[in-house]
């Protein structure tokens, strides 16, 4: 404890000097640490995260965006766009209910709850929008672990008898996780964890501690050799055995950098703000698509597609799909989307002209795994390509989807 607290009269010393007037400094707040290394010429960050699409969340300082902007490489726990092929984050069925002219509506004017939040929250969860920034802006990206390790952590875990556990202590612990978040108290994060996890044998040494000395014994390789902006679930910052004390084992020297937040429209915040844009381009099949992210690539399958283009909004539990296919020179257009487009009787497809002239079929379609879902089929002189867009409630009854059929172009 007296280790951290020492850190904020540092820091604050340090930063006083630079904070103009119309500037306020958080001075307790501890998610973003500077590292540096006797002799090298770059300084590289390591930031606490929360596994949640918190609107509150995002409101980073000016040293996280500055922080952000400078590095060169950006770390993560894990690669999560790899699991977009398999991984729907909502937690809801959509009902559909059709108006008078035979345009669908859901039936819940309510947001749909996800793995990470909902709906009212923003489309990525933190981690997940980290990741996204670090593609739209062009930077490199690199996982501190696999994807299968941590879906492999509570494998073989000695469950204990939670029937005295209710809803009502779980959800307090949530939101006092989210309390302590807010306000950047990595300590008390830690002890929370310590806490919520003592039901669970050595499960706090496998999620945290063994995790904590892994992810540093990665994170060193790297640190070595550009500026990386390092962003892990915040509980895994403090304590004896933390990511910040392993760092300083490793002769690196971790300084709290202070949290300052402005009005200003500071160049570094943004061009973070503006990354909001992924192009995809694929001169081979001709295809152009703008999305919200970078996509999963997935080439071939069973119905013999050429590559299917994946992106999920994971906060908000909302997913694009581009799927290219040869085009049939015996099967029109028309025939295509009739074939394709597995649209309830109550809403049939319709026949819609593009803004380039070429024509286009689209509808709701119903279909598993992904249920309901807006689509579009168009057609190129190599190709026919079937676009889908879905999400919860407030996804379906939106325009969301049409304004991303408008950003796939062929051709």
């Amino acid at each position: 404890m007296s280790n951290f607290a020492g850190m904020k009269t540092v820091a604050a010393f340090l930063f006083v000097s630079f904070v103009s007037i119309g500037q306020t400094i958080d001075y307790e707040n501890e998610l973003l640490w500077e590292i540096s290394r006797k002799g090298s010429t770059h300084k590289s960050y390591l930031f606490g995260t929360l596994h949640s699409n918190d609107r509150r969340l995002f409101n980073f300082s000016d040293s996280t965006y500055y922080a952000l902007d400078r590095a060169e490489i950006i770390a993560l726990e894990t690669d999560v766009f790899s699991m977009f092929d398999e991984y729907d984050t909502r937690r809801e069925d959509i009902s559909l209910n059709y108006d008078n002219e035979g345009q669908p509506y859901t039936s819940s004017k309510y947001s749909t709850t996800t793995a990470y939040g909902d709906e009212d929250g923003m489309p990525q969860f933190l981690d997940a929008y980290l990741q996204q920034y670090c593609f739209n802006a062009g930077k490199e990206f690199v996982p501190l672990e696999e994807v299968a390790d941590q879906l492999g952590l509570l494998e073989n875990v000695a469950m204990p008898d939670l029937s005295q556990m209710t809803l009502e202590s779980f959800l307090t612990s949530r939101d006092d996780m989210l309390d302590l978040y807010l306000k950047g108290d990595i300590i008390g994060m830690d002890e929370m964890l310590r806490l919520n996890l003592r039901v669970y044998p050595d499960l706090y040494d496998r999620m945290i501690i063994d995790r904590n000395r892994e992810m540093v014994n990665n994170l060193d390789s790297i640190l070595q050799l550009r500026s990386v902006f390092c962003a892990v679930g915040a509980g895994h910052l403090a304590g004896r055995d933390g990511m910040i004390t392993l760092l300083r084992k490793n002769g690196y020297h971790v300084r709290k950098v202070l949290a300052i937040y402005s009005e200003e429209n500071l160049p570094y915040k943004t061009k973070v703000k503006e990354a909001r844009v992924y192009h995809y381009v694929n001169d081979t099949l001709g295809v152009y698509v703008d999305f919200p992210g970078k996509p999963q690539e997935v080439s071939g399958d069973m119905f013999n597609y050429d590559l299917k283009l994946i992106y999920r909004e994971m906060g908000q539990g909302n997913t694009y799909v581009v799927e290219i296919y040869p085009r049939l020179e015996s099967i029109g257009l028309r025939d295509l989307a009739n074939d394709l487009i597995p649209s309830p009787s109550e809403s049939p497809i319709e026949k819609i002209t593009l803004d380039n002239g070429g024509e286009a079929y689209q509808g709701i379609a119903d279909s598993y795994p992904e249920g309901y879902y807006w689509t579009r089929v168009i057609m190129s002189e190599a190709n026919y390509i079937v676009i889908k867009a879905y999400g919860g409630n407030k996804f379906m009854n939106s325009k969301r989807a049409f304004r991303f059929f408008d950003k796939v172009w062929l051709d």
